[in-house]
């Protein structure tokens, strides 16, 4: 009898552990779904001019808009796009209002050349952003052949003599040719709780067919 007890209490005590981590990430998916509500619903907003001192506490993924003048020297970004394959994120000098600030142009593929320097006014619409992509395995960018491995702004303000603020191009006008605007949006922020959920889930009906299969033996064993 004890014996069966001690399965009984033992197959019920892993199954509400189970049962309480999918109670868990279900709650996270509410909370992770309210977060990217939130952002897109800033990064939809109105656009408004650029801060005088943005942070990115206040103004991470704010819609920005500017008139300015794009700067000759460019660096390259080495980046992956889905069904396109590698390639290259622009990112220039763009002064704008007594300002130099970052702008990241888009994507060109890694075949493609520079788009040649034309000066004129641009307009563009896009958001301030503040990528987290360092980290202590991060290459050194090759200067010489001029690619980066991430955005890291105050290395590239540094070596394009701006402000460190990135603005993230949605719209550039007149158009760029070979350019293509990679605007910010949640996409890229993981939200894998459902998945977990799933996974604990799974595992607890695991833990009740074998908890289930072990008392019947016990108790197959104990009549025999």
């Amino acid at each position: 009898m004890k014996r069966v007890l001690f399965v009984i209490v033992f197959g019920l005590t892993g199954t509400a552990v189970l049962l309480g981590l999918v109670k868990w990430q279900l709650d996270r998916l509410a909370w992770k779904q309210a977060i990217l509500h939130e952002i897109d619903s800033k990064i939809a907003a109105q656009p408004v001019e650029i801060p005088q001192q943005p942070t990115v506490t206040k103004d991470l993924y704010l819609p920005v808009k500017a008139v300015g003048q794009l700067q000759p020297a460019t660096l390259r970004v080495l980046v992956s796009q889905k069904k396109i394959g590698a390639g290259y994120r622009l990112i220039s000098a763009f002064e704008t209002e007594g300002r130099r600030v970052l702008l990241d142009r888009g994507f060109i593929k890694i075949e493609t050349p520079l788009p040649p320097f034309v000066e004129q006014e641009m307009s563009v619409l896009g958001n301030l952003h503040w990528p987290d992509e360092i980290d202590s395995y991060t290459p050194e960018p090759d200067r010489d052949k001029n690619i980066w491995f991430a955005r890291d702004i105050e290395a590239m303000a540094n070596e394009l003599g701006t402000l460190p603020i990135l603005i993230v191009a949605s719209q550039v006008s007149p158009s760029q040719k070979a350019v293509s605007p990679l605007p910010i949006d949640s996409s890229s922020i993981p939200n894998d709780h459902l998945q977990y959920a799933i996974t604990w889930f799974s595992l607890a009906a695991v833990w009740i067919i074998m908890s289930a299969v072990f008392l019947r033996r016990t108790r197959t064993r104990k009549k025999a």
